[in-house]
Formats: structure tokens, sequence, C-alpha cells
């Protein structure tokens, strides 16, 4: 399984993302670049230029039509994937530090840093899907945290929920169209904050990552922990194979943090997890610093990881990779029964 290494950005990696085809790869950086790739030969396909900050977060809608992003310049741009133009600016007081398209790309969610006396905000935009339209400055959404600020946020299925993770460790189940809380669940340890939040190809549950070491997959119906991953890191990121049983955490503790022994040791792979078993099954190196995003290509073909050393690896899984998962995964059933 050989990476493909993606060098476009001069400072750390803060998100990747696929488009739906799997074809596609966007990444941010502190860099104030948004780059985009085709997975399939890291190939840089373009970039958009117009912030003026670090870029914390991306998403692309469903039809590859239009790129959301987010940044430190308290800004929201929606772009025009194909011609790099910039379609809409949307100003906060605060940074953005995450955007998601709803499932049909007619909605736009972005949560926004709690910081100089204004409070963390769930944010909600109707999208045109006409790239030649107005977009509103309407919200249709404000949802405001102020107990713990959320910092990331997603769209369950058909839109029935708006699932947020908080900076206290604990998630929390807003209706999807009035924006009124349901439901808060303390999932993590308190006050360690999870950092990611990746949905299941069908959007029924997803998976949190968190400074507390570990990644839990939860259920978006009734905020239930399904599955517990426990590894020996702070983790940054992690995200769900659609196509094999497994999960992949990504993390690694930050330069200041580390001594020279355990700095040593490299703690710098991309875990590899049985979804259903919860079991350890491999690791990836190749980084030279922490992974501080992880993303699975919604084909099952395989996976991108980008670090705090700036660089993007895109990794193809093989036949054989295929094939020894599927042995240990039966040799597990077959003790089990």
């Amino acid at each position: 399984m050989r990476p493909i290494l993606l060098s476009g950005h001069e400072r750390a990696l803060t998100q990747i993302k696929y488009n739906l085809d799997g074809d596609l790869i966007f990444s941010v950086a502190k860099d104030q670049h948004i780059c985009a790739w085709f997975s399939h030969n890291g190939e840089r396909l373009g970039t958009y230029q117009g912030h003026v900050g670090a870029i914390w977060t991306v998403d692309v809608d469903p039809t590859s039509t239009m790129l959301a992003s987010g940044s430190a310049d308290n800004s929201i741009r929606l772009w025009d994937v194909k011609s790099g133009r910039c379609l809409k600016t949307w100003e906060f007081p605060t940074a953005v530090k995450r955007v998601e398209f709803n499932e049909d790309g007619t909605k736009l969610l972005g949560v926004t840093e709690k910081r100089m006396g204004y409070l963390s905000n769930i944010v909600v935009y109707a999208i045109n899907p006409d790239v030649e339209a107005e977009q509103t400055d309407e919200r249709e959404l404000t949802i405001v945290c102020d107990e713990s600020k959320a910092t990331v946020a997603g769209w369950s299925y058909l839109d029935k929920y708006i699932i947020a993770g908080h900076e206290d460790g604990s998630v929390s189940q807003y209706d999807g169209k009035t924006g009124e809380l349901i439901d808060n669940v303390p999932i993590h340890e308190l006050n360690q904050p999870i950092v990611d939040l990746q949905w299941s190809s069908d959007r029924t549950y997803f998976i949190t990552a968190c400074k507390d070491k570990t990644a839990k997959l939860v259920s978006a119906r009734d905020l239930e922990v399904i599955k517990t991953y426990t590894a020996d890191t702070p983790l940054n990121s992690a995200t769900i194979t659609p196509k094999k049983d497994f999960v992949i955490l990504g993390g690694g503790q930050a330069a200041m943090d580390v001594t020279r022994t355990s700095a040593r040791q490299g703690k710098f792979e991309a875990r590899f997890f049985h979804k259903i078993f919860e079991d350890e099954i491999g690791r990836v190196r190749g980084h030279f610093g922490p992974l501080n995003t992880v993303a699975a290509d919604p084909t099952g073909k395989g996976y991108a990881s980008g670090g705090e050393d700036g660089y993007v690896r895109v990794h193809h899984f093989d036949k054989s990779y295929f094939d020894f998962l599927y042995e240990v995964e039966r040799e597990r059933i077959n003790r089990m029964s």
C-alpha cells in the first residue's frame, strides 16, 4: 500500500474531504490555501484563493458543484468547484471551525468559535444549487451554544437532526428544522474536547474523536454509544470505512507535549480498528508529526491523511490487504461461535 504524497501546503493540514464519487480530494491547511486533487494519481486540479487566515474546515456538496470553507478570517466562503470562483462570503465575529453540507446540498451548516465575548454558534444557510444564482444572506437557523462551545457539527439522515460535539466532551442532538435542543449526552471524559465527527454512509450513526484518546461510534437517533476504540495517544480525527467493517483513527501528541523519549517511539500513525470487535488490527506510518485529519474514500478504495508536517498521504487499498483483513475477521468470528 504505497502512498501518494501530495505536497501542496506550506503549513499543517486541518481537514481533508473526498467528494461523493471519491475521485476528488479537497485539502485545507493553516496556509490559507484550498487545494483540489485527483485521488487516483495525486495530480493537483487547482487551488482556491481568497481567505486571509488559516482555513480550518472544508466540505463539498454531493454533486461536486460547490465547495464551502471556514476560516480564521471569520468567514465562510462558497466556491464554484469547476471555475474556482468565490460565489458568496458570509462574515462572522469569530473564526469558523466547521462547515458541512446536508445530504442533498440544499443547506450548509457552520460552527463559529467562542471568543472575545461571543458565544459559539451553529448557523444554517439555505443553498441555491445554481452557481449563477444569488445566495442568501439570511440564516435559516442560529443555535447558540451557551453551555459548552460546539467544536464540530453535522447533519444526520434526512436532515432530521443536527448533531454537535462540544468542548466538554458531550454530544448534543438538535431538531434539524427548528434548532431546538432535544438531548445532550456526556460521551467522552469531562472537559476533554471532541475534535472530529464523521458520518457513516447512511448518516444513521457517526464516529467522534476526542483528546481523551478514544473514538466512539454513536447512534444519531438516541446518542447511544455503540462502540469505543481506545488509542494510546490523543486523537485528532476518526473516519468510518464504507465497504469494510473498519474505522481509522489519526492523532499523536503535539511536539510541545512529548518528551524526547516518547517522541522517538513514534505515535504518528493511522490506526485501524475493527468496527464491530473494537480490536486494533493495524497501523500505517509515514507522517513526521501528528495526524490532524483522516478521511475515507466513499467508494471504499482507500483513505487519505493530513498531518502537522504539511503533507497529504493518499493510500489505495490493494487486493492482498483486503484478503488479509477478511481472514482475520473470519477467524475471530469462528472463535466467537
